[in-house]
């Protein structure tokens, strides 16, 4: 017992205060190169999702649940990606590379709690299509404003709180020696390796059971309700119906299959013995700042009433000037 108390106060006392995020495995002598591309799409995340709230807000046409959806999906996408955008450019540019263990259990916490509510937010937009083209006589009366309103607040709640779990079971372990991490963000995989306990695959199994609930549960709605809409599109006596039909859906399928087979081939990475150890890492960082960037250019492009709202918002700005 004595042996055991000696232990656990040596492990106790040499616990590191700081991690040091090393940036992207195996090309540190040039890694400093990925900020110029990493801060452009930063910049074009912020700028384009900016732009879509300034369109939405000024456009009264555009004043409907679908697009209520597609701001708050706008604010997630700049929070989820300024969470993590200035410190791995300040790791890129200044060498910055300590972060205290709170804040990076804290970075750690917002990531988890914006990708999720990204993940809810689809869901919400994929009901909001699903009564829209399943249900239309009732879309008036189900998809309300406060339909719209209780979604989110049920989805930021049910994020915020399901994900405390993640960063309060890696803030628990005990780093006592190795605090360097091949990463620039400070993910639950990479750091929960550099603890020295021995009791980690019980709360790791957790870990990636609640985040597969969690995940796993919203994809499965969306994938209820596209086979919904699909089935409902096939009975469609008018082409031209069906392809329009369709049309209002193809935006949100092309960024919820690129946003969670992301996740899933991450979770694949980091779960198996990589060669390549660079791979889940760049993926990891992509995966943060590429739909934030992709998200109003693909609803952009995809849907009329928002390419008229840009051509009216560019026009102002033009007379402005």
């Amino acid at each position: 017992m004595r042996g055991r108390y000696n232990v656990t106060y040596l492990i106790s006392k040499f616990q590191v205060s700081e991690f040091f995020l090393m940036g992207f495995p195996g090309i540190h002598s040039w890694q400093h190169w990925l900020s110029l591309p990493l801060a452009l799409l930063y910049l074009l995340a912020l700028s384009a999702n900016i732009l879509i709230l300034i369109i939405i807000n000024q456009e009264t046409t555009l004043h409907q649940p679908m697009y209520h959806f597609l701001g708050i999906l706008a604010v997630v996408d700049m929070s989820l990606a300024t969470t993590i955008m200035p410190k791995i450019l300040a790791i890129l540019w200044f060498n910055a590379k300590t972060i205290s263990l709170p804040e990076c259990f804290a970075q750690m916490y917002v990531i988890h709690c914006f990708v999720a509510m990204e993940s809810g937010i689809f869901v919400c937009m994929a009901i909001d299509r699903y009564v829209a083209i399943c249900r239309p006589l009732h879309y008036p009366t189900i998809i309300t404003e406060s339909f719209v309103i209780k979604a989110t607040v049920f989805m930021a709640l049910r994020n915020s709180l399901t994900t405390i779990p993640v960063p309060v079971f890696a803030a628990q372990r005990h780093y006592c020696s190795q605090n360097q991490t091949e990463h620039c963000l400070c993910s639950n995989l990479g750091v929960t390796s550099l603890s020295c306990d021995d009791d980690r695959t019980v709360k790791s199994i957790y870990q990636l059971l609640l985040a597969w609930t969690l995940m796993g549960s919203d994809l499965g709605l969306i994938i209820l309700s596209y086979a919904l809409i699909l089935h409902s599109v096939l009975k469609l006596n008018s082409a031209e119906a069906a392809s329009k039909a369709l049309s209002t859906c193809t935006s949100h399928l092309i960024l919820i299959l690129f946003f969670y087979t992301v996740i899933i081939v991450i979770s694949i990475t980091h779960s198996a013995a990589m060669t390549v150890p660079l791979v889940p890492v760049l993926l990891n960082v992509l995966h943060n700042v590429i739909p934030p960037a992709l998200n109003p250019m693909v609803y952009a492009l995809k849907n009329k009433e928002l390419r008229q709202g840009f051509y009216k918002v560019l026009k102002l700005g033009m007379k402005g000037n």
